[in-house]
């Protein structure tokens, strides 16, 4: 029934639908990544806290606070979604993420209004968790219910590359302003310029989705009167609740925290750990994220011949067993044997370093290729947008986004610069579990059921009872 519909787009057609629904995410990842790239320059002009890393640390809190609100925008924006359609909705939370990233580049300082700085960035920040929580649910929604079954997972994958094209984006746009200018200058007012740019960003984006039509098999649903009343209701029945809860817990969350294992708390370390320059961590970062990119594609279109989840298994698998040695041999080649005393390393090596954390981003990609097809097939048509956002901000956005945060802060409370991978082993470890023992293969599923299919996604009670009792 998803070829009946679909079949008549060129794949011409079909990418278009993915550049303008890819857009918005990548301006996601861009504001995302712009946190983590110029972090450290920017806390201390938001918060002091005496000390460098505790200012990066609040930093990450207002950061996360974001995260937290994410869930209530998935269900806001979903209710949308899922009740007048994914177009109009995704044009909403856009026009509210991309304002808020410009914002944040227009905001007074600590040294101009005191605390209150702070307490905008935060403002701003829940803001746009709100319309980040309804971002990529429907875009996942909207490129799978224009694509062919068989090629669900290579066409969703490219929503996926969003990710390192964000970071990389972000990354570029810091390394120009910061080769433009003196270090003094960026610190005090050229930071502002790569959230400013973000304007130009949306309206390229809005542009193109405006003239985008309806998903079809939304338009199909509302054609045959089964779009629901009130999809808030009817995504937390029985089955689809427990259709959330393993889909959080047996994907999401351990894809979220090796993703952003790789993308995000790698350059933090660089940077606060091993006292890396800037400059330095930030090509490291460009050049990881470029070369791991692909993955996403290769992982997308092998799964829609071998299935979803031997790729999510396979990430976390590789994660769970090689971290710890990865961050073993990153502090044979750090930039500096002492980081107070500032003794330089002669082993310093930055093109072992870039592999170490490529390999790190590796294992996001492997995991991450097929999450969206996956989530898209895990739920039925008249919830999707809801149940899969909700899902996705749960378990990638809050588990996977407060990585850096708790990371930092075990090292910080414990004196011991392993400590921060804790966290994503454990969690990683946990979502293995989960998603062999509990969670269905989905890339046969027909997207456009109104009600789940019994043959692929039948959850009994014991399987959500096991979950909890994990």
């Amino acid at each position: 029934m998803s070829d009946a519909v679909t079949k008549h787009l060129s794949r011409a057609e079909v990418f278009r639908i993915i550049i303008g629904s890819s857009l918005g995410t990548v301006i996601e990842w861009y504001d995302f990544f712009l946190f983590a790239s110029i972090g450290s320059t920017i806390a201390p002009r938001f918060y002091d806290t005496k000390t460098a890393l505790g200012n990066v640390i609040a930093l990450l809190g207002a950061f996360a606070i974001g995260f937290v609100f994410r869930p209530i925008g998935a269900v806001l924006f979903g209710f949308l979604g899922d009740r007048t359609g994914r177009k109009k909705t995704f044009l909403i939370t856009l026009f509210l993420m991309g304002t808020c990233t410009t914002l944040i580049g227009c905001l007074p300082t600590i040294d101009m209004i005191g605390p209150t700085a702070g307490v905008l960035l935060i403002v701003l920040r829940v803001v746009q968790g709100l319309a980040l929580g309804g971002e990529y649910g429907g875009a996942a929604t909207y490129v799978a219910e224009h694509s062919p079954i068989r090629k669900r997972g290579y066409y969703t994958s490219y929503l996926q590359t969003t990710a390192a094209i964000g970071y990389m984006l972000s990354l570029i746009v810091i390394l120009i302003c910061q080769k433009c200018m003196s270090g003094t200058a960026f610190t005090v007012w050229g930071w502002r310029i790569p959230f400013l740019l973000s304007i130009f960003l949306v309206g390229a984006s809005l542009y193109i989705r405006m003239k985008m039509d309806e998903s079809p098999i939304f338009q199909a649903l509302k054609a045959e009167g089964k779009v629901a009343r009130n999809p808030f209701a009817k995504c937390f029945t029985r089955y689809n609740l427990r259709a959330i809860a393993i889909g959080t817990i047996g994907a999401t969350l351990g894809q979220g925290v090796v993703s952003y294992t790789g993308l995000l708390y790698t350059l933090f370390y660089l940077q606060t750990i091993f006292k890396l320059p800037a400059v330095d961590a930030n090509v490291i970062s460009v050049v990881a994220a470029g070369l791991s990119s692909p993955v996403y594609v290769l992982v997308g279109w092998l799964s829609d011949r071998y299935g979803r989840k031997i790729f999510i298994q396979a990430g976390l698998i590789l994660a769970i067993v090689t971290l710890y040695p990865i961050y073993l041999l990153m502090n044979q080649y750090r930039y500096y044997t002492d980081s107070q005393a500032l003794t330089l390393n002669p082993n310093y090596n930055p093109y072992m370093l870039c592999f170490l954390v490529w390999v790190q981003m590796l294992y996001g990609s492997i995991s991450f290729g097929s999450m969206a097809a996956f989530l898209v097939e895990l739920y039925p048509t008249n919830v999707r947008y809801t149940a899969l956002s909700v899902a996705q901000t749960l378990g990638a956005g809050i588990f996977g986004g407060i990585v850096p945060l708790v990371g930092l802060s075990l090292i910080n409370a414990t004196g011991n610069q392993y400590a921060g991978i804790w966290y994503p082993l454990g969690a990683s470890a946990l979502c293995l579990i989960v998603n062999i023992f509990f969670v269905p293969e989905t890339f046969r599923n027909d997207i456009t059921l109104d009600v789940p299919s019994e043959d692929k996604t039948q959850f009994d009670s014991s399987s959500v009872e096991a979950v909890a009792s994990i």
